[in-house]
């Protein structure tokens, strides 16, 4: 019998090339496709790829530090866009001031994709002063409820009003003065979100 290279793997190797591949794919799927989600992107990235959901799954993460690379790569003007959807979600942040708006998801992190999406957190007492606030200005929108996850393994429903200014999506989440105080976990990382009051994104556009 041949004697096993001492430390050779070839399980080991099999499986982290496979993680790999579901972590470019999934990557790839963001940027190109319009998916939003990680877990619908690593679903349909290993069913390309015909490769098992296994518990070597990649994180969140990965997926989002491949996503990075890919717009780097494929995306020549990605820093463009992002200055000028952060330049955009401050307008509106502007507008919406009385209602504590802060910035959160792709546009604050930078990896925005083909198909980006403005995210503001708002306060207010109540979800229908928003959208009076909307028809006021005469924004068409659309009312759904979103879910988001706490560090203490609850899921709470949060209204969202949706709306689309010049060719630019927006999504408006609405919590109460008190609630809000309190981060949802990132998708991302399973850590507080990250929100960026009207400051910090001025500074982001600093020159």
């Amino acid at each position: 019998m041949g004697r096993r290279t001492r430390g050779a793997n070839p399980r080991g190797r099999a499986v982290a090339t496979a993680r790999q591949k579901i972590v470019v794919e999934a990557a790839r799927i963001m940027a190109e496709e319009g998916v939003r989600d990680f877990q619908s992107a690593k679903r349909k990235a290993a069913h390309r790829l015909s490769l098992p959901e296994d518990k070597n799954w990649p994180g969140n993460a990965e997926i989002e530090a491949a996503l990075k690379l890919h717009l780097e790569l494929f995306q020549k003007d990605t820093q463009t866009v992002v200055r000028r959807l952060r330049a955009t979600a401050l307008e509106a942040m502007t507008l919406l001031r009385e209602f504590s708006p802060r910035l959160v998801g792709e546009v604050l992190s930078g990896a925005v994709t083909r198909f980006p999406e403005i995210q503001l957190h708002l306060a207010a007492a109540a979800p229908e002063e928003v959208g009076l606030f909307l028809d006021s200005h005469e924004i068409p929108f659309a009312m759904e409820e979103r879910r988001l996850r706490y560090n203490d393994d609850r899921t709470v429903a949060v209204p969202v009003f949706r709306f689309v200014a010049g060719d630019t999506p927006f999504t408006l989440y609405v919590f109460s003065p008190e609630a809000i105080r309190e981060l949802p976990v990132s998708p991302v990382d399973g850590h507080p979100m990250h929100r960026a009051g009207m400051r910090e994104v001025e500074a982001l556009l600093a020159p």
